[in-house]
Parts: structure tokens; sequence; C-alpha cells
């Protein structure tokens, strides 16, 4: 018995050195060591993930190659050839019809498209599906910013799901919320990438852990437009980059990881998700993206009125009063502006890592007296009066 068995593992073990051997045809070569990897984490499981490398068109190839490189050992032991190939397929289809996909960056386009997961969800075949679902919507789009708003304008009356606390569970997968018609933020969240994915938009999922001020975890999704990263809701503002909650993530602490933001990623990235529901969980790869949150929001305070009876108010935090010159003498911390009895406006500064120029601004009304109220670096609670004239004025607060 045991003769056979060492028989077996030798002939998997040379099944797997000649397909390495054979160097993955058509699969660049960046991913021929992950590859090797990943069949040896795959166990039993490895005849799948070779078959679904093999069978897949080689104009497919190197996505099935990112898939199986990155992905996490629970999937590499239980995906079967048949799911990664659909998932594979319908995303290049998708590429291929739809002409805001055909421009997207290869590495995005495998991170935020080719992915079939956003984060600790159950594995489900949704793509066909979604393809199917949303494509009729984006049909006649030219452009990935109208294919963006008509996803995210369709979303709920296409799978007739709607924020529900009574939903069975946070990290519910598509089908899940979909047949229970009530999901979390996050199941929305996951519902709306997926839908995104599924004609060829980058998105990927958002979120916090908790909000500076202790209230909770929230989620949403990010697309990728123009360059760059926005976010979104299943239930969207008017634009992108507006929502309720962008004067919470303006207060976001990137140092804490119960209070930073992060956007996930199927690749490793600096960071991990941490996930509430469990957080021993760090497979979720994800980045912090703090900084353009609280950049986003500070921007939004300094935007002029156009009743032209406003200025800036400029706060800088620092150390202490003998070291408030160089960047890096900067803090970063939470503070709130009132008028009077009136809390009117609320940030974090700028600290010693952001470029000098980058500060905490708010838009005030002329020839009146504010209060900056915040929380010096002895943890005491600290309130500064600033009058403010008719033009620009600068208020530096000291932790110490």
């Amino acid at each position: 018995m045991k003769i056979k068995s060492v028989i077996l593992l030798f002939a998997l073990a040379l099944s797997l050195s000649a397909f390495a051997g054979g160097k993955y045809a058509g699969v660049p070569k960046k991913y021929h060591a992950l590859l090797d990897r990943a069949m040896v984490t795959a166990g039993g499981n490895a005849k799948e993930l070779k078959k679904a490398l093999k069978e897949v068109p080689a104009s497919e190839r190197e996505g099935m190659a990112f898939l199986i490189s990155y992905m996490p050992e629970r999937d590499a032991k239980t995906l079967t050839a048949d799911f990664l190939k659909e998932h594979v397929q319908y995303a290049y289809k998708a590429r291929n019809e739809f002409p805001w996909a055909k421009a997207v960056p290869n590495d995005i386009f495998l991170n935020d498209v080719v992915a079939y997961v956003n984060l600790n969800e159950e594995r489900e075949s949704w793509r066909k599906d979604f393809y199917e679902r949303f494509k009729k919507y984006v049909a006649q789009c030219k452009t990935m910013r109208e294919a963006i708003d008509s996803v995210n304008k369709n979303i709920r009356d296409e799978v007739q799901v709607d924020y529900n606390t009574k939903r069975e569970k946070a990290d519910q997968a598509p089908y899940e919320s979909m047949r229970q018609h009530m999901a979390s933020c996050s199941g929305l969240s996951i519902l709306l990438t997926d839908a995104f994915r599924a004609v060829g938009i980058p998105s990927r999922v958002a979120g916090t852990p908790n909000w500076y001020d202790n209230r909770g975890n929230h989620n949403w999704s990010e697309v990728w437009v123009n360059g760059g990263w926005h976010f979104t809701e299943y239930y969207p503002s008017e634009d992108l980059d507006k929502s309720w909650f962008l004067a919470d993530a303006g207060k976001a602490i990137k140092e804490d990881v119960g209070k930073a933001i992060y956007a996930a990623s199927f690749k490793p990235a600096d960071s991990y998700f941490p996930l509430v529901w469990d957080m021993s969980i760090r497979y979720v790869h994800a980045a912090n993206v703090t900084d353009r949150y609280t950049s986003l929001y500070r921007a939004q305070l300094a935007a002029t009125p156009a009743d032209g009876s406003h200025v800036d108010l400029r706060v800088m935090v620092f150390k202490d009063k003998n070291h408030a010159k160089a960047s890096g003498d900067r803090v970063a911390t939470n503070l709130d502006v009132f008028a009077g009895d009136k809390q009117i406006f609320g940030g974090r500064s700028t600290g010693a890592t952001q470029d000098m120029n980058d500060v905490l601004t708010f838009k005030v009304e002329k020839n009146k007296t504010y209060t900056v109220k915040f929380v010096n670096g002895k943890g005491v609670p600290e309130a500064k009066d600033v009058n403010v004239g008719d033009q620009t004025t600068t208020l530096k607060l000291y932790m110490e």
C-alpha cells in the first residue's frame, strides 16, 4: 500500500514537472515560479488548475495564469477548471466587445476585471449571468463613464436586492443576496463590483473596518476611469466621488489598522483587508488608500462657494512650537470647527508624509470667529478660537 502511494505521488510530481518543463506555453515567464508554487499548494486539485491552464485559449492564458498564481490557498485546493475557464472566458469577451474595456491597462484588467472574487465571500459562477444581465444596459455606451453610470442606475432593479440588516450574513456572494433580496453594505458592494467587472469595467471593493468615531464599518465600490480610481455606491450619488460618507472618510486614520480605508486587491498589495466579521482572515489583500479619501474631502472643503462671502481657513497641526517649520513637523489628527455651539465642519489635518502645500482648508464666512477643537498629544481636549477677516487665515495648532 505504501509503495503504491509513493508511486502515485511520484507520478504526480513527474506530471507537474513535465508541465513546468514546457515553461507553461504561452504564459509570460514572470508567472512560472508562481504557478509552480500554486500547483504544490493545490495538492490533489492541481489537475484542475493544470486543465484550466491548458484548455484556455492562448489569448486568455495570461489571465488564467494570473488567477492561479495569486489565488488564496482555499481556492487552489477547491476550484474547478470549468469554474475558472468561464470566468476568464467572459472577462476577455467583455474586453473584446466593449470599447472602454479595450483601453484598460493589462495590470488593471487582470486584477480588477478578471478576478472572480472580492473579499472572502463564497466563490460563485456569476460572470456569464452578469455579463448577459448587464450588457443590455451598456450596449449603446461609448465611454467607460457612460457604462459606469448605466450599470449604477440599473443594478437595483435588475437584481432586486436592497440594504437590510436582517440579511443572513455580511459577506454574502451575489446569489446569496439575490435569493434573499437583501444584503449588507458589503454584500451590495460585492454585487455592484461584480456587475461592473462583468462588462469590462475595472472595479474593487473599498471600505473601512471602523469610522474614526467608532460608529462601525462601511464598504463601497471603486471604479477605474480616466486613469484613476473613484468611488461610487450601490445607491449612487449624483456623481463619482460624492457620497454621504466622504466627511467621515475624510477623518480616516491611515496609521490605525482599524480606522484606515482599504481597497481590496486580488494580488498581494501593501496590506490586507480587515474583515470585521472574521478578523482572523489575512488572505484578502488590500491597498491602504486613506490618503486619497482625506485629500478628496479636503478638496471638497476648499471648494469656493458661489456667493463670494467666504474665505479660506487653513489649519495646520504641529508637534510643538519649537517644531513647526518643516513638513516632517506636522501631525495628522482629527479636528472639528464650530461657529458658536454649532459644529459646521470636521476633517483630518495633513501629516508629516504629505506635501507641505496640502493643508486642511475650510471655506468659512468672512468676518466671524470660529472655534477649532481637537485632542492634544496628552489626550486632553483643546479649543482654539480664531478670528477670520476677509482674507485667508492660517491657524497653527500644537499637540504639546
